[in-house]
This record gives C-alpha cells, sequence and structure tokens, in this order.
C-alpha cells in the first residue's frame, strides 16, 4: 500500500511533542468509556462519591497498562498492534445484575473466575478460528458499528421523558463535534488530518463551555494523588452459577477479540502472523481483567474504538496507543485529572463515538464486498447475519421472555449476527464439499 504523508506505520518511533499529541488524541477518544461505565455501576448500587472516584483512577489505571501491555507485548501476552483497553459494555450490564441479584463481592469473584476462564478455553478457541475469515470479520465489525451508533446517539438525546430529552443543544454540540473533525480530515494533511478527532473534541467542548453546558469548578476541589485500593469491597465470593452469564460472554468476547485483531493487524499491514497475534490479545484481555477483578472493577477488554481512531487518522504506530496508556496511568494517579476527564460534555464524547463507530461500519462493508457474494453461501451467510445481528438492535426486547443466556447470544447483534454468519457460511461450504466429492466420484 501506498504511504501518503498522513501515514505512520505501526512499527514507527516518532517524535516525543508528535507521539504525545497522537497519544493524548487517543485518550480523549476513550476516555468516556471508563467514566460511563464506573458511573453506571456507581449510581445502580449506589456507591459514595470517594469509592466512586477510587474506583474511577483503578479503571483509568488498568486501561493503561492494558494499552501497554497489547501495544508493546510481553512475551505471549499482547498484540504488539495500536490498542487501547477499555470496560466493556456488556460485561458492565452483566456485572451490575450479578451484584444486584447477588452481592458485590460475587460480581467481583465472577470478574475473576471468567478471567480465568479465558485462559482453560482458548485452546479450545483456537482451533475455530479458520472460521473467522475476512467476510465474517467484516459482518461482526457493521454489527459492533450499528449497535454502539444507536447506544451512543441514544445517549446524546438522553432517555424518553427525561426533561433533556432530544434538547437542541446537546444534539449541537453533538453535530459541531462531528463537523470540525470531518473538517480537519477532508480539507487537511498531515499532523492537522491526523490530530482531527482531537479538534473536534477540542471544538465542542469549547462550544460546551461558551454555552454553559461544561463545568470546571470542581477541577480544583479534592485531593492532588490517588492510589486504587485493592479489594476495596472486601474479599471476592466465589458462585459459579452466578457467574455463569459473565461465562457466557467470555465467548463472545474472545469473538470479538479475534475480529479485532485481524481487522487491525490488516489496516495497519502488520507483517506478523495474525492468528498468532490472537491469542496474545486474548490473554492480554484475561490478564487485565484478573487485575481489574482485584481493583474491584468489571471486564477490561480490548476496545473496538481502536479500529475506528486508526482508520481516521492514519496513524498506526502502536507505541502511540502504548504512550497513550502512559498518559491514562497519569490520570489514574493525578486526581485533578480524573476529575477533568469527567467533566468533558457528554454529547461531544458521544459525537466523537459516532463519527469512530461509524468508520468501524464502513471498514466492516468493504471487508464484505471483497467476497463474491453471487454465491448462495455468500448471500445467505450475509443475510442471515444481518437478519439475527440487526433483530435485537432495531427491536429491543425481543428476547426479554427467553432465558437468560438464550438473551445473552440472541439479544447481542454482533454476537447473534457473527454466530449465524459462521454457521450458514460453515454449512454451505461443508455442502459444496460434499457436491465435489461426488462430482469426483
Amino acid at each position: 500500500m501506498p504511504r501518503s504523508d498522513s501515514d505512520i506505520p505501526d512499527n514507527e518511533a516518532l517524535p516525543w511533542q508528535t507521539l504525545l499529541l497522537l497519544a493524548f488524541q487517543h485518550v480523549l477518544v476513550v476516555v468516556a468509556t471508563p467514566i460511563t461505565a464506573v458511573f453506571l455501576i456507581a449510581q445502580a448500587l449506589h456507591f459514595s462519591d470517594t469509592v466512586t472516584t477510587s474506583l474511577l483512577s483503578a479503571t483509568f489505571l488498568l486501561c493503561g497498562l492494558g494499552a501497554i501491555v497489547q501495544s508493546l507485548g510481553i512475551g505471549s501476552v499482547g498484540a504488539r498492534l495500536p490498542f487501547i483497553m477499555v470496560p466493556g459494555g456488556a460485561p458492565i450490564a452483566i456485572f451490575i445484575a450479578i451484584a444486584l441479584q447477588t452481592s458485590i463481592q460475587t460480581a467481583i469473584g465472577a470478574v475473576i473466575l471468567t478471567s480465568l476462564f479465558y485462559f482453560i478455553a482458548l485452546p479450545v478457541f483456537r482451533r475455530f478460528l479458520h472460521h473467522f475469515p475476512p467476510f465474517i470479520i467484516g459482518i461482526m465489525l457493521l454489527m459492533v458499528s450499528i449497535n454502539l451508533i444507536r447506544l451512543y446517539g441514544g445517549l446524546i438525546i438522553g432517555p424518553p421523558g427525561s426533561g433533556h430529552f432530544a434538547q437542541p443543544t446537546h444534539i449541537l454540540l453533538a453535530l459541531t463535534t462531528i463537523l470540525i473533525t470531518l473538517i480537519f480530515a477532508l480539507a487537511f494533511t498531515g499532523i492537522l488530518r491526523q490530530l482531527s478527532v482531537m479538534f473536534g473534541l477540542l471544538a465542542g467542548t469549547l462550544l460546551g463551555v461558551a454555552l454553559g453546558s461544561t463545568d470546571f469548578s470542581e477541577v480544583s476541589h479534592g485531593p492532588l494523588f490517588s492510589l486504587p485500593q485493592l479489594f476495596p469491597f472486601g474479599w471476592p465470593v466465589f458462585n459459579l452459577t452466578a457467574s455463569l452469564p459473565l461465562l457466557i460472554y467470555a465467548v463472545i468476547s474472545m469473538a470479538e477479540a479475534a475480529g479485532q485483531t485481524i481487522a487491525t493487524a490488516e489496516i495497519v499491514n502488520s507483517p506478523q502472523n495474525v492468528h498468532k497475534a490472537i491469542p496474545r490479545t486474548i490473554r492480554g484481555d484475561a490478564i487485565i481483567s484478573l487485575l481489574g477483578g482485584l481493583f474491584g472493577t468489571s471486564l477490561i477488554i480490548t476496545s473496538g474504538e481502536n479500529i475506528g481512531v486508526v482508520r481516521t487518522t492514519n496513524v498506526r504506530s502502536r507505541y502511540v496507543t502504548a504512550t497513550a496508556g502512559a498518559l491514562l496511568i497519569l490520570i489514574a494517579l493525578l486526581s485533578p485529572l480524573v476529575r477533568l476527564a469527567t467533566c468533558l460534555p457528554g454529547p461531544v464524547v458521544c459525537g466523537t463515538a459516532v463519527i469512530v463507530f461509524s468508520i468501524i461500519g464502513v471498514i466492516g462493508i468493504g471487508m464484505i464486498a471483497r467476497e463474491p457474494l453471487h454465491t448462495p453461501g455468500k448471500t445467505y451467510a450475509l443475510a442471515a447475519g444481518l437478519a439475527m445481528g440487526m433483530l435485537p438492535i432495531l427491536v429491543p426486547g425481543l428476547y426479554q421472555n427467553f432465558p437468560s443466556g438464550i438473551q445473552m447470544v440472541l439479544g447481542n447483534g454482533m454476537a447473534a449476527g457473527t454466530l449465524t454468519a459462521i454457521i450458514v457460511n460453515s454449512l454451505f461450504m461443508l455442502s459444496e464439499k460434499r457436491a465435489a466429492v461426488r462430482l469426483k466420484h
């Protein structure tokens, strides 16, 4: 692939000023995810402000460590690709449900059990990697994109019936963020294009300040340093039955990690064997999630946002994401930075997420389009995958009266669509092989 003036290869070392700017941009893009995750858990479980701040600090710390591990690699752990890790969306909902049904200690025990399950299940999962060709990965990315655009779009307008529902100011902030991002991506080259996402975020935040939607007055209040607490809720409780939903999700998570690794390796033109990188990605997810359990967080996994940011900015250097990891650790240890991160306007961050995840969808469409869709197998695999993937997204609550285990798989558009496409594609391939054998005889 020819290199443009905006391309930065995956192994390129950059001047420290450029490195810091690009890393800061990555942090701005992903910072909303840990904040949202912790606030959702804190609100559902009625944590105090002190516990919430400590948990947020721990989450930033682990996201930073995860970015360094996945970007640089340690032995057989870490993808050695430009990855940042964040709390997974689905695991947060499962974590909260387990905590409400049993206890917070049981939910943390479930995180630890699931982290260990990754290592147990990985040798079996590796045997099925040939069922994840680029065509299937494209369907997975498209489902992830559509699902998360719906999620972040919903966060922009707020819950129906609330006093802030579809507030024009919130929509204006989100659209301004998207517009400025696109202007810098289309009208500029070099470093200005590479920083387009950051400029969009900053422009949206400045508009938020001008409109009175952002308040930084609380940043200077509170302690200067913060250290996450080990076992903040006491010793974990291990309950295999209560942990089952999170264990089921782990299988889905491994499939998602495989897709993200394949897609990212393709985008950055990584010379490494991608099928060897996938187990390293999953081991990284497992170890960081295990540490998360010790510090009271939910599962911390490789983020799909990486793919969108890399494609948007053409910054493919894994040293950028490793530096972003170091910045996240710095944020975790300095309380004012934790408080500053929480002040970014929600609609601005969500507007950035919408454009980033839309690009992930475009990447997925590109991977699908490379396949000869005129063959019945590919046509029906795509149609069935889209049908099963889109139904739970477009019709929320479709499976609400089904057992929780079935809800976990079929109610997750990414999981349902991907698994359906794999099954249908495999059946057609098996049918074609049998037909070929009959012709020979």
